[in-house]
C-alpha cells in the first residue's frame, strides 16, 4: 500500500521555545549591589520582595535570589524562577526603566503556578504605579 503525503504543513513552533533574553538580566554582582544599595522602589508580596532603582537603559532589567534557605528543594528553586522570568518578559512593555532583584521568601514554595502569577501580576502593577508617581512627582518639581 503506498504511503499517502501529509496534507498538512509541519507544525514548527511546537517545539520552539521563547528565550529570557541577556538584556533583561542583570548580569554581574555589581548590578545587584548597585539595586540594593539604593533601591527606592520595595514592593512587598506573599513570599516575594522586589527592589527596584530606576536604570537609563529604557527597559527592565531583572535577578532573581532564591537562597537553599528559603526554597529548599531545587524542583521549587526552578519552578519559581521559571514563572518569574516568564512573568517578566510578558510584562517588559508594561514596566518602566528599572533594575530588579526580586527576592524569595520562606513559604514561597507553597503557592501554586496560578497564585505565584497573580502575585507577580500585583507586584509589577504596583511597581509601574510607584515609578510612575515617582517620575510625575519628580517632573513637576
Amino acid at each position: 500500500m503506498p504511503k499517502v503525503a501529509s496534507v498538512s504543513a509541519p507544525d514548527r513552533t511546537s517545539g520552539v521555545r521563547s528565550r529570557f533574553p541577556r538584556q533583561l538580566r542583570l548580569l554581574n554582582a555589581g548590578d545587584y549591589k548597585h539595586v540594593f544599595d539604593h533601591a527606592p522602589f520595595k514592593v512587598h508580596g506573599k513570599g516575594m520582595l522586589v527592589l527596584a532603582r530606576p536604570n537609563a537603559l529604557g527597559h527592565p532589567r531583572i535577578g532573581l535570589i532564591f537562597s537553599k534557605k528559603n526554597v529548599r528543594r531545587a524542583v521549587d528553586r526552578n519552578r519559581l524562577k521559571r514563572l518569574v522570568r516568564e512573568s517578566i518578559r510578558l510584562q517588559q512593555h508594561r514596566l518602566p526603566p528599572v533594575d530588579i532583584v526580586l527576592l524569595a521568601r520562606r513559604g514561597v514554595h507553597e503557592l501554586d503556578n496560578a497564585s505565584v502569577a497573580r502575585q507577580l501580576n500585583g507586584m509589577w502593577r504596583r511597581l509601574e504605579k510607584s515609578a510612575r508617581q515617582t517620575r510625575h512627582d519628580t517632573s513637576s518639581t
